[in-house]
């Protein structure tokens, strides 16, 4: 409490400074205002170009042109002074003002200028993206106005080098480089600086809480590690999204897509959806300027059916001897409640012979537990001002509100999940100092396990169900039926009480589990539970970030400096179910005190620092970076990544690159503090402090050992042994788990490249290859706990033929192996005449080494091969343009502990066309998504994705 008590203050004198820069700025003395009006041409065609900037040279004094070309100046620099004229795609241009009265006209050469355009993200500070030292790829506002994706964020999609994973119409997760995950740890997201993960759940929830559609002015994507500059969690990759500057992007904007989904009625009858978007932004007596944005989404989700069964009856946890029809001991992709934990045995006499059967319980498919209407509200507004000729400060307000599916262990139903930030900031020619605030609300969340789990167990108990069941299949096999249809006659008598989706019932009891945050349940034997018990998702959360970063090159001189630090700090409201005092005892954690909460607030922290030296050899032929960063977490000892990397550039149309970094993990919240109860199982964190009283480091069994184990005792059972006796001559196959002390995850990376422009900059080549080598890779691993017991004792071993006396338990760890994995990229882009455009774009990911001894599944989750085309001309015909994009992937497996099996190759086809209608300021685009509407798979367990087609409306008006 004293931390979070010190930062409140800290805020406050954030907030103090902050407001004495606002009122110190407006202070100033005033000088006479001048105004410069013009139009802005094209050079062959004459017509007025929209977009382009015109800045006061060495000032913040900036306008931009309208649909027709013309601008408005204003400023208080005395004459002379000179205009500086850029646009994407031109030659910029600087000009002399001599005098304010009579209007100019200035005419733009058209050009590709990927040798001068600039990116920040790489190395912290601007720099040409061609001498870039790491790989990255810049998406600006034209290429996402010619993208055929339905959503500016989906254009990473086609990026080189990146997946984008599906989890919801409203969430999609991207990745580079491997270990791909729909809860994606490894990948950071930034949007203005301000690092936009839902804390407890520990992603960033795709663009839910990021800009709209009509705030969007750039994306940089750093694929690969950037932990070096940008420290925990980027250690597969970076995406920095910049918004428009309302000093320079002023007026009014509305937009709206309407759409359909859903057109061929496979799983869901056809659907529409809709979005609606506003943006504001005005200047107010030049130094002044504010910004709002919001917009609403919704639609009909894609659905998630899949049957894919991932305990055949081919493997020992079910039942391999006989030949059935209808696996009993099945575990479905997309069904919750016939998992590894809800599997039983019943002993019967089949063929005049004591027989063991693997049953699991019924459970409920997905597409019944959650409603497919999703929903994404947006909204953010600034406050901008400028002081002199270098100085910005702002504040920042961003709330978004999602619905959506989101899968980690389990399946989570996002309801009225919220997640806020505020953020201050002051900029100037070598300082940038940030800080924020984020504030989580998971509002009306669920899990679909518990869920599922807890619709059963209202039922029946798990001993009552068995007892029926066995029961009921022994009278069926005794009366002549055959072994498949009295498994099917055993199920319906055992389940014939329960729910059944659809019905009144069913909805009833569904909402009361979901309002219910105690996930235990009277039916499986723990005092006190619920009735129904539960299944929601009640996480509350906030941490704070504050950053600084100082250019110190005009003290050094003989070389560039930059130095920065940073400090975070989460703060977690225990809910006695996710998230828990681990200060008060074991027993008393979930119960809450008499005030109704459940302890003291869990804090986790991380701070940090770094240091970036960069020196030009050869007349700038030679760029050398070195970069070494300090992170600090008080769970573990302190890190250092370091980087250094080398840019050789002949000429500026060839330039190679060469680097090396290491990059560490710090566990993720819920990594390392989870403390959940989901289905008698118990997730939780691998600190030392949520093993406390537990001992699943080191008093447990390796689940996949107790598999092994209990097939062979109950083939020994049928053969006339004993249980006990069985048991305790297998013995030998049960396995300690002997699970190591928590650690970061770390990954040396090594990468070279090669990008270049030729033929007047017509061809753009970019190259690269990667090298990682991982090690302490965290992952999950199931173990068992006997009760009262220590492993080895015989007891122990007993104790696991009966889950009554063990404690399981899915533990969050590191690999004791090293894994070493390879890629390969090229992206070629070539503008032919009359502006067709061709890109292409080719990657290749594999992992070289693995360790089937592993406790855990090692999740590469990345297709080999992946391959982007996309034609386009932006003006075939009067101010009609045109884009078609394919997108292919290979084959692959797919692993995690909610699902694992194999994603077939697909190949989808896009395609837009824009027209721009400058007379009304307006642009009308119709698009689709997966034209062909050939429906696909992502990832084990995920929704399957069809066509979605789209006409959207932009219009914009100058204030």
């Amino acid at each position: 409490m004293k931390a979070i008590n010190h930062l409140y203050y800290k805020q406050k004198l954030y907030l103090i400074s902050f407001l004495a820069l606002f009122f110190t700025g407006f202070l100033q003395a005033q000088q006479q205002l001048i105004e410069v009006s013009g139009i802005i041409k094209h050079t062959d065609t004459q017509k007025g170009i929209a977009g382009v900037q015109i800045q006061v040279e060495n000032t913040q004094d900036t306008a931009t042109t309208g649909q027709d070309g013309s601008f408005k100046l204003r400023t208080r620099v005395k004459i002379p002074f000179r205009i500086v004229v850029t646009k994407d795609g031109f030659a910029g241009q600087t000009t002399e003002i001599l005098s304010p009265s009579n209007k100019i006209s200035i005419d733009l050469n058209p050009q590709n200028t990927i040798i001068n355009e600039v990116v920040v993200s790489a190395s912290r500070v601007p720099e040409k993206i061609m001498k870039s030292p790491i790989a990255i790829e810049k998406i600006d506002i034209k290429t996402i106005r010619e993208s055929p994706a339905a959503t500016f964020y989906e254009t990473l999609e086609n990026v080189k080098g990146l997946q984008l994973l599906t989890s919801s119409l409203t969430l999609k997760v991207p990745n580079s480089r491997g270990f791909n995950s729909p809860n994606n740890f490894r990948f950071m997201q930034l949007v203005d600086g301000v690092d936009v993960q839902s804390a407890t759940l520990g992603v960033p929830l795709g663009n839910a809480i990021g800009p709209t559609e009509l705030d969007i002015q750039s994306m940089e994507i750093t694929p690969g590690a950037a932990s070096a500059l940008y420290g925990m969690n980027a250690v597969n990759g970076l995406a920095s999204l910049q918004t428009k500057d309302p000093f320079t992007s002023e007026g009014v904007s509305l937009y709206f897509r309407g759409g359909v989904n859903h057109v061929d009625n496979v799983n869901h009858k056809i659907a529409s959806l809709g979005e609606s978007a506003f943006r504001i932004a005005k200047v107010i007596n030049k130094n002044f300027a504010v910004k709002i944005n919001g917009s609403y989404f919704s639609g009909i989700d894609w659905i998630s059916d899949n049957h894919t069964d991932q305990n055949p009856n081919s493997l020992i946890t079910a039942n391999p001897n006989f030949s059935l029809n209808n696996n009993p001991a099945e575990d479905l992709w997309n069904k919750y409640g016939d998992e590894r934990n809800n599997r039983t045995t019943v002993k019967v006499n089949y063929n005049g012979k004591p027989t063991t059967f693997n049953v699991s319980r019924t459970g409920y498919y997905e597409k019944d537990l959650i409603s497919p209407e999703v929903k994404n509200i947006k909204f953010d507004a600034g406050l901008y001002y400028r002081f002199g000729d270098q100085w910005r400060t702002s504040y920042v307000y961003r709330y978004g509100l999602l619905d959506g599916t989101f899968q980690r262990g389990n399946k989570i139903r996002l309801q009225n999940a919220t997640v806020q930030n505020h953020k201050v900031e002051l900029t100037g020619k070598e300082l940038t100092f940030r800080a924020y605030m984020s504030i989580e609300n998971t509002g009306d969340s669920y899990n679909l396990k518990p869920l599922a789990d807890n619709l059963d167990l209202t039922n029946l108990s798990n001993t009552n169900w068995k007892n029926i069941f066995q029961s009921a299949l022994q009278d069926r096999l005794n009366a002549g039926v055959n072994l498949n249809d009295a498994f099917i006659l055993a199920r319906q008598e055992a389940d014939k009480n329960r729910v059944v989706p659809g019905t009144a019932a069913f909805e009833q009891l569904k909402n009361t589990i979901i309002g219910i945050n105690n996930w235990d349940s009277a039916n499986s034997g723990i005092a006190g539970a619920p009735a129904t018990g539960g299944a929601k998702l009640d996480q509350r959360s906030r941490f704070y970030q504050g950053e600084i970063t100082y250019d110190f090159s005009r003290f050094v001189k003989v070389f560039s400096l930059l130095a920065g630090a940073d400090y975070r700090l989460y703060s977690i409201t225990p809910d006695g179910n996710n998230f828990v005092d681990f200060g008060r005892p074991v027993a008393e954690r979930n119960i809450p005190l008499a005030d109704g909460t459940f302890g003291k607030n869990v804090i986790y922290q991380k701070y940090g620092a770094f240091a970036q030296l960069t020196k030009i050899f050869f007349n700038d032929k030679l760029k050398v970076n070195l970069t070494l960063r300090a992170d600090r977490n008080p769970e573990f000892e302190t890190k250092f990544n370091p980087r250094i990397s080398l840019v050789y550039s002949p000429v500026n149309q060839h330039n190679f690159r060469i680097s090396f970094q290491n990059g560490y993990r710090f566990p993720s919240l819920f990594e390392a503090l989870s403390f959940v109860n989901n289905g008698n199982v118990r997730r939780v964190g691998g600190l030392s402090m949520a093993n406390e009283g537990l001992g699943y480091l080191e008093n447990s069994y390796t689940l996949a050992s107790i598999d092994q184990f209990t097939s062979a005792v109950n083939k020994d059972v049928d053969g006339g042994l004993s249980q006990n006796q069985a048991a305790l001559k297998n013995r030998n196959l049960l396995v300690a788990a002997n699970l190591p002390k928590l650690q970061p995850e770390k990954v040396n990376s090594f990468e070279i490249g090669y990008k270049s422009a030729l033929f007047n900059s017509k061809l753009v080549i970019d190259w690269d290859f990667y090298y990682n080598v991982y090690e302490g890779f965290l992952g999950q691993v199931e173990v068992a706990v006997p009760k009262n017991e220590t492993i080895g004792s015989d007891n122990a071993v007993l104790a696991m033929l009966d889950r009554s006396k063990q404690d399981r338990y899915r533990v969050y760890t590191n690999s004791n192996s090293t894994y070493k994995s390879f890629g390969t990229s090229l992206g070629i882009r070539y503008n032919l005449v009359k502006n067709y455009n061709v890109n292409v774009n080719v990657s290749y990911n594999d992992l070289i080494s693995t360790n089937t001894s592993d406790l855990f599944i090692t999740a590469f989750n990345t297709p080999k091969w992946a391959v982007n085309l996309s034609v386009g001309n932006r003006e075939i015909i009067k101010n009609i343009g045109f884009t078609v994009a394919a997108r292919w992937q290979n084959s692959f497996l797919w692993e995690s502990p909610l699902a694992s099996g194999n994603i077939p190759a697909y190949y989808t086809i896009d395609a837009q066309a824009t027209w721009r209608i400058p007379e009304i300021k307006a642009n009308v685009k119709i698009g689709a998504t997966n034209l062909l509407n050939r429906r696909y798979l992502q990832y084990a367990a995920g929704p399957e994705i069809g066509g979605l087609y789209y006409l959207a409306f932009t219009y914009d008006l100058k204030l």
